[in-house]
Formats: structure tokens, sequence, C-alpha cells
């Protein structure tokens, strides 16, 4: 943090935005016209969906269905209508992020298909019409898993830091510090959402004071890099999704180790039989075919 703190506060002046439409060039004007530019160190922070409508991410309200399944990567659970899933960005929450709020009535936007792309377009266009280094956050909003409500997060970034890592440090009581990485791209975009809000068509924030998390570079490790995936994955199916999983794995290898082992012991079972009966019909047919030869022709010759 600055010196002089940190001050949060929305950018006035965003119309509404259009497939198309020159994004970076509308909150470029916006700076202008209530803020005469912006500092460096400054972050901006972009609701998605605004990215989304220049972007052309729209569909019909009556594909709703079909657009989340199109975007769903993994379903982690359902309970009723409400499906969470992980979408293309890794992004694990409820309907894929497809969304039917601040759009046109009979509309759904869908998530930017690159938030971390958009993030440096956006942030690359800036810096050289203002000369000055600032970064990009593009937030949307997302539940918790065990918490009520929503907050905002970061689904894309540039030019900035998008964690504090503060392994290797120590407390303020000298004791070292071995996991503690703030995700700070995500603490400044539910801050932001204090400001910018659903309904106040105010949908970019100005955040002035975080200039230590701004880089030299555009091209910055992204939000992508935030995603907990595979092995990493520690809650990767709902609870009821988590038994039943398991519950149908259980089954399988308990059926087929029981045909396995019912295979087996018929097997032998059939083979001892085979064998005890085999040897006593050998036995018998033997025995019967020595008497025979022996009370024959060979063994009582004919007299004359």
């Amino acid at each position: 943090m600055d010196g002089a703190g940190v001050r949060i506060w929305a950018l006035p002046g965003i119309p509404e935005v259009r497939a198309g439409d020159d994004l970076a060039g509308l909150i470029g004007a916006a700076l202008v016209a209530h803020e005469g530019g912006c500092r460096d160190g400054d972050v901006l922070v972009v609701t998605s969906k605004i990215v989304s409508k220049a972007e052309g991410r729209i569909v019909a309200a009556s594909d709703r269905e079909d657009a989340i399944t199109a975007e769903t990567v993994r379903v982690v659970a359902t309970r009723g209508n409400t499906r969470i899933v992980e979408n293309r960005l890794g992004v694990v929450g409820a309907a894929a992020g497809v969304d039917a709020s601040n759009t046109a009535e009979g509309t759904v936007l869908l998530l930017p298909v690159d938030p971390d792309a958009s993030a440096r377009a956006l942030c690359g266009t800036l810096r050289e019409r203002f000369g000055v280094r600032l970064g990009v956050l593009i937030s949307d909003t997302l539940g918790r898993a065990w918490r009520l409500g929503q907050t905002d997060i970061a689904i894309g970034a540039a030019g900035m830091q998008v964690v504090d890592d503060l392994r290797g440090g120590t407390d303020t009581q000298g004791r070292p510090l071995a996991v503690t990485v703030p995700v700070v791209a995500d603490e400044i975009a539910g801050a932001t959402d204090l400001v910018k809000g659903k309904a106040t068509g105010l949908p970019v924030a100005v955040v002035r004071g975080m200039g230590r998390l701004v880089t030299d570079e555009v091209d910055t490790p992204g939000a992508r890099t935030l995603v907990r995936t595979g092995e990493m994955d520690m809650f990767r199916l709902g609870t009821d999704e988590a038994l039943a999983e398991g519950r149908a794995a259980g089954y399988a290898e308990g059926d087929a180790a029981g045909r396995a082992a019912g295979h087996a012991e018929g097997y032998a079972e059939g083979h001892a039989a085979g064998y005890g009966d085999g040897r006593a019909a050998g036995y018998a047919e033997g025995y019967a075919a020595a008497r025979a030869a022996a009370s024959g022709p060979s063994a009582t010759p004919d007299h004359p």
C-alpha cells in the first residue's frame, strides 16, 4: 500500500456497450472527461459483462441451457435446476458464468473467451494512450462453496501481480511465513464491487494506491494462473456426486472381484469333481475290461 492509503471509486461516463464497440476508447474517454486521465500505478477493474458485450458474447435466452452445457468442461454438482460446473476458464461456479442480468431482454451473456487476453488488450492500449503504467483486472461475480452470497473475483489480469507472495518473510513475531500468498487480484476485485455494484450502471472502477503491484510489463501471469486444478483440486465433486461416484466405483470393483472369485472357485470345484468322476469312471471301465479279458477265449481254451 502506498503511503497515502488506497482510494477506490467508480468511473462515470461509460455508455451502454454494444458488440464491436471500442471498449478501450470508451474507458479512455471517460477517464479524460472525469479524471483528467489516470496516474502511474492506477489499477482499472472492468466488469466482465461490458467486455462480453463488446466482444459479441451474446446469445438468445432461449438457448441458455444449451449455452451452459457448451461452456461446461465438468459438472461438479447439481441441485434441482442449479448446475455448479467448471467452465472453459477453469472457474467453478453456477451456470458456467452464463448470466441474464444487465443485458437486453431475451438475451444472456457468456464470459469472454479469454479474459486475460482481453485485459492485456485494454491495458496495452490505455498505457499507450496515457503514457503511464497501469494494471487492468476483469472481474466477475462468484459464489463460494461454504459461504452464502457472492463476491467479485478477477477472471482476467494484465500489467500487475495477481498474488502477493509473502513466503520466505516473517510475521510480526518473527515467525517464518511458509504458505502466505494473498490473492490481491481477487481482493481488489471484491473491493471495487462496493462502488460498482450491479444496479448502478457503473461497470468500471479505479483503484489508486496499489502501485507496488503494477508491473513494467503488460504481459504478466494472468488470472488463469489462480485456478486450482488437477491434483491441487481437493474438492473436485459435490458431496452427493462424490458418494455416487464412490458407490459406482465400489460396486464395479466388487462385482468384478466377486465374479473372478466365483469363477476361480467354480473352476476348482469343477476340476475336482471332474477329476473324481473321471477317475472313478476310468477305474470302473478298466476293471470291467480286465475281467472281460480274463474270462475270454484265451483264458478258457476250447477242448475237442
